[in-house]
Parts: C-alpha cells; sequence; structure tokens
C-alpha cells in the first residue's frame, strides 16, 4: 500500500477505538463549556477522545504534528499532519442523537492525502485515500462510493448547517429561505463529516456551510472528492471557513452561483 493508505487504516483503527470510547460513554454526557457561544457546546467526551486519539498517534507515530479541535497544533509542523474532530456533533451527541462523528484527516507535505469519519451511533464508517478513491466500510468488506448524478438544483436535496452566533444564524436564516424554493428540499444533519460522506455515497445531492474549520471538513472533504465531488470555497478557490460546497460537479457550479447570488460566502 502507499503511504497514504497505511496512514489511512491507521486513523481507522484510532476512530473506531475514540468512536467506542464516546459510543460507551453517551448516557453520562454533561456539557463542560462552550465555544463560539453558549449554545456551541463542549463535552468532557471531546475531550477525553481527543486525548486518547493524541496518545494513539504519538505511540505509533510520535514525530507527526496533530491539530484537534480541542487542544489545536501540537508539535512543531512535520511532514505529517493530522487534522482531528474527536466528536463532530457535540449538540446532537448531548441531547442521545445518533449523528455524530470522529472525523480524522491527514495531510502529507501540505496536500490532503487521507480521510476517515467513523459514525458509530448510525453503524457507518468512511474512508478516502487521494488519488485511490473512497468507500463505505462494512464488516463484511467495502464498497466504493460514488456521488450523485443529480444535476438540476431543483431535484437535489441539499444539506447545510447554521453557526453559533446569532448575527451568523440570522444571515444564514435568510440564505437558506431563499434558496429552499429552488431545490427539492434542504437538510441540516448537524455534523459536517457526515454530511460530506453522504454527499460521497449520494444520500445528500450537495452540502454547503460557511464557517467550517480545517477539522470540520478535512477529512469528508477527501472522501466526497474521491467519490466524484468537487468541493470548493468562495469563487470555486479551496474550501475554507469562508464557505465549503460538495457536490457532483456540475450541480457544485449551479448551487455555487445560486448561493454566490444570496450572499452565502458573505456576512457576519
Amino acid at each position: 500500500m502507499t503511504e497514504s493508505a497505511d496512514l489511512a487504516e491507521l486513523a481507522l483503527d484510532i476512530a473506531r477505538e475514540a468512536g467506542a470510547f464516546l459510543l460507551a460513554g453517551s448516557d453520562r454526557v454533561e456539557a463542560v463549556g462552550s465555544k463560539s457561544s453558549v449554545h456551541d457546546l463542549v463535552t468532557q467526551m471531546d475531550r477525553e477522545s481527543e486525548s486518547l486519539i493524541r496518545a494513539r498517534i504519538a505511540a505509533v507515530r510520535p514525530d507527526d504534528q496533530v491539530v484537534g479541535e480541542e487542544e489545536g497544533a501540537v508539535g512543531a509542523p512535520a511532514r505529517v499532519r493530522w487534522i482531528v474532530d474527536p466528536l463532530d456533533g457535540t449538540v446532537n451527541y448531548f441531547y442521545g442523537q445518533r449523528s455524530w462523528a470522529v472525523s480524522i484527516g491527514i495531510e502529507i507535505d501540505g496536500t490532503p492525502s487521507a480521510g476517515v469519519v467513523v459514525a458509530p451511533g448510525l453503524g457507518e464508517e468512511y474512508l478516502g485515500v487521494a488519488g485511490a478513491g473512497s468507500w463505505a466500510v462494512h464488516r463484511d468488506g467495502r464498497t466504493r462510493l460514488h456521488v450523485s448524478e443529480v444535476t438540476e438544483l431543483f431535484d437535489a436535496v441539499v444539506s447545510t448547517g447554521f453557526g453559533y452566533v446569532q448575527e451568523r444564524r440570522a444571515h444564514q436564516a435568510v440564505v437558506v429561505a431563499e434558496l429552499l424554493p429552488q431545490v427539492r428540499d434542504i437538510r441540516r444533519v448537524g455534523a459536517a463529516a457526515i454530511d460530506l460522506c453522504w454527499v460521497a455515497r449520494g444520500a445528500l445531492d450537495a452540502h454547503y456551510e460557511r464557517g467550517l474549520q480545517d477539522w470540520d471538513r478535512s477529512a469528508g472533504a477527501v472522501i466526497a472528492q474521491e467519490a466524484g465531488a468537487r468541493v470548493t470555497g468562495p469563487g470555486g478557490g479551496p474550501h475554507s471557513p469562508e464557505l465549503t460546497v460538495a457536490a457532483n460537479p456540475v450541480l457544485h457550479d449551479r448551487l455555487a452561483a445560486v448561493l454566490h447570488q444570496l450572499g452565502a460566502d458573505g456576512g457576519p
């Protein structure tokens, strides 16, 4: 296997362990803080999951850098960088819902190279390797992922997410209200890593969101791209906190054009 593929398999093992830890502790979760607003929860399980992941990486890859949502960047810049969301969908997890995941992306020499997303509550696992493909991982094997073939915006089921700061939420509400009559339907899963994987397997036709950080989209973007999605940011540039849009290339361009007209890549 290639280096990227080897690291993806290691990441999958680590994400599975963290996911099992979170699943076992889901009946005793308590909020211990918040981030961007009082509604943007952090639980002790977020922190303990990240600590577990960091420890497992350090045990076998001590020279790599790890960037996590809870602790930020630890270690000097390195050739291999792990980008970790130890619990994507914290609010879902806190409320006992199943749509949450462990997300681990890997960059080699600054290039997104692999990603895994493990969603134990849903019984779903995804793995992608740049240049090789992406798969849904099952007990009895792996299924190659392919994005949907829907090209007309009016026929598309589109997912999105919302920030936790009131001013941003108000602007995002205006955008989604204008978009809704132009699409088949809107979904709000509450975990961007899952959104991107569902685009990859065709369970959603497209996803867009403003405010996603590296750990929110790193793994899912690789998985979606390897399934045939175009994943970009404002003006067709790299996906970024300003905006992330993911869909098959034709639908992507149509959705991106409408989102630009609606100001989805602007505002608070």
